[in-house]
């Protein structure tokens, strides 16, 4: 399933810069997007790499492993070998388990995912954490009743590249009866912005998540907040809680 692209969408640039989207349909990603996850997963990758033995990384190399899927994290970033890959992620898992409820929310975010909701745009959470794991925490959080669909990967991973999250995504909201035609997707990573050129819809990177200079190639246009990401969406500034 492809909508429609914009073929102008080369590099990057500041949201002002943009004109306002009038999306039909939002999907957003989840940590880095929505949640603050990074503490709570950078601390239970360090957890199962030490109890396997692999070398301590660094506050700013664990936070590579906030985006992609865990799999491939840990075999691209740690050197995880085959043999312990399944071990590591189920130890990773368990602590994180413990953790992931005590995250916050990124200022101005619910709130917006609220308006946007009111205004009866369809939303939709497309994230490469495992669906199981995602849910729990958007209803920890309160805002499960805002999204049509909440897509994530499956627990062992099959399908967990972003390009196939966002057209489940696309799928249960076309599915739901909701207008694709015009859909954005909202994240922090260039896993977002490939998976959503893929299937030819405009990406929105915010700069308040984990990506680093160079992951904004690709994207429709660069927010540094809640208000810039609003004024792209076409909403007023959301209201504070």
């Amino acid at each position: 399933m492809t909508v429609n692209a914009d073929p102008a969408r080369t590099a990057a640039a500041p949201a002002a810069s943009r004109p306002g989207l009038r999306p039909t349909a939002v999907l957003f990603d989840l940590d880095g997007t929505i949640t603050h996850s990074g503490p709570a997963i950078t601390r239970s990758i360090a957890d199962a790499l030490a109890a396997f033995g692999y070398a301590a990384q660094t506050p700013e190399q664990l936070l590579r492993f906030v985006g992609p899927p865990i799999r491939v994290g840990l075999q691209r970033f740690a050197g995880v070998s085959d043999a312990d890959l399944e071990p590591v992620v189920a130890h990773y898992r368990a602590a994180y388990t413990e953790r992931m409820l005590d995250v916050d929310l990124y200022p101005g975010v619910p709130e917006l995912i609220a308006q946007l909701h009111g205004a009866g745009v369809p939303l939709a959470v497309a994230t490469s954490k495992t669906q199981v794991m995602a849910e729990p925490i958007l209803a920890h959080a309160g805002l499960t009743r805002y999204f049509t669909v909440i897509c994530g990967a499956t627990t062992d991973e099959t399908r967990s590249a972003k390009a196939d999250i966002v057209i489940d995504a696309l799928t249960g909201l076309a599915a739901a009866g909701a207008d694709i035609s015009r859909a954005v997707m909202v994240g922090d990573r260039h896993h977002d912005v490939e998976g959503a050129t893929e299937h030819g819809i405009p990406a929105i990177l915010v700069r308040w998540g984990y990506g680093q200079p160079g992951e904004e190639d690709g994207a429709h246009a660069v927010v540094a907040d809640a208000a810039e990401l609003a004024a792209l969406l076409g909403q007023p500034v959301p209201a504070s809680r």
